[in-house]
């Protein structure tokens, strides 16, 4: 019998429950995971994480206790097959659905999914029912716009279909991730290169159509960025939705020659548009200053791929999303060597053998 991995939460959140549960079934490694979510104000699971272990359980018919809400120990076995052959056990596909049942984020839900491609046999696809712009997240034109084509860069074969938004407090958002057997490339990301355009995406429930917020939220943002000669606006959307709730977002994406780099913000009551889009254009302009070719959201995502394939990444610093999950990484045999320079970070990895 494979010998438990144990685990404490005690001094993270819920990013550090998703990653260790796709370890778990990537290394095809039980957990135990105590004091889950226990540096939060309400430890234990709430309604996002707890979907979170039910598709992963579900997805490879894991052995489960802890899978409740509140529950603060969750045990966790993936009870692949194992085979002869060299590499990861493979996982098998096939077609879910998950309902978070409140505003919980589906974009942490399909983020902690991705590296299940890596072992797939077949298709998998996973239907999301929940928040798709909710604060603590990323917003979902910053998972299609940013995350996929950036990971796809390296051999990572995934879509997103979107087929309603959801904002806080009634979520109601749908989302169908499709991920591909995928074999993935060495991650180069020391570099950045020249900057080629900026993409704009401005999101609006139909309820707020009338305030014109979604170009109000443009225009804030454009307005913050006029400083930036080099920075040509290739493609800018403004676009109404359906949704159980009001609520806005807007995505900027800067392309540059090596990859791209993605600055959000969500539209909130009291606060004006115009103010939401200054304050992505904010952060967009604050990298734009350093030399990472990825933005700090993007860092600490790119990690459990980085050990996987190996290479090099530079991101502006070491966040603390970032060194909970290097160290978690290491307690699995992963570590990420960090070296300082010039201002920013260079985390790299050999790779799985």
């Amino acid at each position: 019998m494979t010998d438990v991995h144990d685990l404490d939460g005690s001094s993270a959140g819920g990013q550090f429950l998703r990653t260790a549960l796709g370890l778990s079934v990537l290394e095809n490694e039980p957990v135990c995971i105590e004091n889950v979510r226990g540096d939060r104000s309400t430890p234990g699971l709430r309604h996002q994480h707890l979907a979170v272990l039910e598709t992963m359980a579900a997805i490879c018919d894991a052995d489960v206790s802890g899978a409740e809400l509140g529950a603060e120990v969750v045990e966790f076995d993936p009870g692949l097959e194992s085979t002869a052959r060299p590499g990861p056990d493979p996982l098998e596909g096939g077609a879910y659905a998950v309902d978070i049942e409140t505003a919980g984020s589906v974009t942490l839900l399909c983020t902690a999914l991705l590296p299940l491609a890596t072992v797939l046999e077949s298709p998998l696809s996973v239907t999301v029912t929940g928040g798709t712009d909710v604060a603590w997240s990323p917003p979902l034109d910053y998972f299609r716009t940013v995350t996929l084509p950036l990971l796809r860069r390296f051999g990572l074969e995934a879509t997103c279909e979107v087929d309603r938004r959801g904002f806080y407090p009634d979520g109601g958002g749908e989302v169908t991730l499709r991920l591909e057997p995928s074999r993935l490339e060495r991650i180069d990301l020391v570099e950045r290169g020249a900057l080629q355009g900026l993409r704009l995406y401005s999101t609006e429930s139909a309820s707020l159509a009338d305030r014109d917020v979604a170009n109000r939220q443009a225009e804030g943002a454009l307005e913050r960025l006029d400083g930036v000669s080099e920075l040509e606006v290739t493609e800018r959307s403004e676009t109404p939705v359906d949704s159980p709730s009001p609520g806005s977002a807007i995505v900027l994406r800067v392309d540059h020659g090596t990859g791209v780099a993605g600055f959000s913000a969500l539209g909130e009551r009291g606060n004006p548009a115009e103010r939401v889009g200054e304050a992505a254009a904010d952060a967009a302009n604050r990298f734009l200053e350093g030399a990472a070719p990825v933005d700090r959201h993007m860092a600490d995502q790119l990690l459990v791929f980085l050990a996987l394939a190996g290479g090099r990444i530079r991101v502006p610093a070491v966040t603390a999303h970032v060194a909970t999950r290097c160290d978690l990484l290491a307690s699995f045999g992963a570590g990420i060597d960090r070296e300082r320079d010039d201002g920013t970070v260079v985390l790299s990895h050999g790779g799985c053998t």
